[in-house]
Parts: structure tokens; C-alpha cells; sequence
């Protein structure tokens, strides 16, 4: 699990999704409003006519999100989700935050999750944020929809880097970068926002073209 489009200062939560977007570098070009995944997994952008749903999403997992999102330590009110899913459609005309909601074919109109792509961490590069409710979790959703996600940020013009942050502690949202392809490049020190964070950040790369050595 990482945060996507966490508070203004970025399976399981990776770095998660209900937050103000943050004033990220424009991205040349626009990934698709609708993705699919393997499994039956729709992940479509953000819109006002999801905002219920995914309040719902959200308030039913606080306590599996709190641990790793600094936004998720309360409860947000219905007005509060649709105020920044409008922040987040702005971000997406911008270029600068592209949010989807995933759903099930089998449970349709239901939000079980969230993953972004932000423009948060420079020039040619996007950080891929995600959380997946308790409930659907150790189905394998997570990996295939950040899987999908990341092909779609790499398919951007200008884009040549994905990137997922995410605490070591935070073992789930590891392996799901790890089933996804991306190799672990560093972990830096990180301010501890969230309750189950130990001040490290995990940094995890994928490229386009990687340099083999």
C-alpha cells in the first residue's frame, strides 16, 4: 500500500488515495480514462459519480489503511470526498495526477480500491500509488491492476520511469512491487507520517529501457 494522492507535503496501501493532489511536474500526454486488468479488475479515472462509492470504500477500511496513509487516520466526510475528487479531476485535466477506482466486474458500482500516477518526483518520471481493501486482498488484484497501471504510465510520451515508494515494514506493498517488475533501487530516510512507518522508504524502479549491465 503507498500513499496515492496522500495530504500535501504519496494488496495493501503503497504510498494511497484520498488526499488533496500535490503540485506535481505536468506530464506530456494522457493515459486512459479505463484500464483492464487481468481478473476482471475495471480501473477507471476518478469522477463525482464515484464519490459515494469510494467514501464508503474508505470509511469500511480505516483501521487496514491507517497503519501506512497519513490521510487515513479519520474517517472523511461524504463533502470532504467529493471536494477532492474534484481537486483530482482538475489534476488529471493538468496533467500533473491521474487517480483510478477499481472495481470488479463481479460487483459492479462498488470501489475496492484506489491507484494513481503522480507527477511528484521530477521530470520523465511517475510514482505509482495504490491500496486495495482488506477484504480483497491476497487475491492477487493489487498486482494486476499495478501491473496494468504501470504499463500505462510507460506507454506516456516522456515517460521513461515508474517508481513505487513504500515503507520496508509495509511487506505486502513490497511484494507487490516485486511481482510487478520493479527492482529495488534505494531506501532513504523518510518522515514517519503514519503509525506502522519506521522513518525508511523503500524506493522501487522500473524503466522502460533498463540498462542491463
Amino acid at each position: 500500500m503507498n500513499h496515492v494522492m496522500p495530504p500535501p507535503r504519496g494488496g495493501a496501501p503503497a504510498s494511497g488515495t484520498p488526499g488533496a493532489p500535490t503540485a506535481g511536474v505536468p506530464t506530456p500526454g494522457r493515459p486512459p480514462e479505463l484500464l483492464r486488468s487481468a481478473g476482471g479488475i475495471t480501473l477507471r479515472r476518478r469522477s463525482p459519480a464515484q464519490a459515494r462509492a469510494l467514501n464508503t470504500a474508505v470509511r469500511a477500511n480505516l483501521d487496514h489503511l491507517r497503519p501506512w496513509l497519513e490521510w487515513a487516520a479519520e474517517a472523511p466526510t461524504a463533502a470532504r470526498t467529493a471536494e477532492l475528487t474534484a481537486a483530482g479531476v482538475a489534476a488529471w485535466d493538468a496533467g500533473t495526477d491521474f487517480i483510478y477506482l477499481a472495481g470488479l466486474d463481479a460487483e459492479p458500482g462498488r470501489v475496492i480500491g484506489s491507484f494513481g500516477l503522480h507527477g511528484r518526483i521530477g521530470p520523465g518520471a511517475l510514482e505509482i500509488g495504490y491500496w486495495v481493501s482488506a477484504e480483497h486482498g491476497r487475491r492477487g488484484i493489487a498486482t494486476a491492476a499495478a501491473r496494468t497501471v504501470a504499463e500505462a504510465a510507460l506507454a506516456l510520451p516522456g515517460i521513461h520511469r515508474v517508481e513505487i515508494h513504500c515503507d520496508p515494514a509495509n511487506t505486502a506493498s513490497g511484494a507487490v512491487a516485486r511481482r510487478t517488475g520493479f527492482r529495488l533501487d534505494r531506501v532513504v530516510a523518510a518522515p514517519v507520517r503514519a503509525p506502522g512507518e519506521t522513518g525508511r522508504k523503500q524506493v522501487w524502479i522500473r524503466e522502460r529501457n533498463p540498462v542491463r549491465a
